[in-house]
C-alpha cells in the first residue's frame, strides 16, 4: 500500500519548523510535534534547518565567549 503525500494544508508552517527544530536542538520536543514532524515534514527542510539552527548557535556561542573574555 502507497502512503500518499501530505497536502499543503499538512505541511508544517514556517514557525512551527522553526519552533520543531529549537524544540529538538535543546532535547524538549514534545511526542505529539515529533510525530507531526516525521508524518508531514519534508526530511530536506528540517535538514537545512538544522544545519542552519547549529551554525548560528556554534557563532553565538563564539560571539559569547569573545565577550566575555578579554
Amino acid at each position: 500500500m502507497k502512503e500518499s503525500q501530505p497536502s499543503e494544508q499538512d505541511k508544517p508552517t514556517v514557525k512551527e519548523l522553526i519552533g520543531s527544530t529549537l524544540a529538538a536542538g535543546i532535547g524538549v520536543q514534545s511526542d505529539k510535534n515529533r510525530e507531526r514532524d516525521f508524518k508531514t515534514g519534508s526530511f530536506k527542510t528540517f535538514l537545512i534547518c538544522g544545519i542552519v539552527f547549529t551554525v548560528v548557535f556554534i557563532f553565538g556561542l563564539i560571539a559569547i565567549v569573545r565577550l566575555v573574555l578579554p
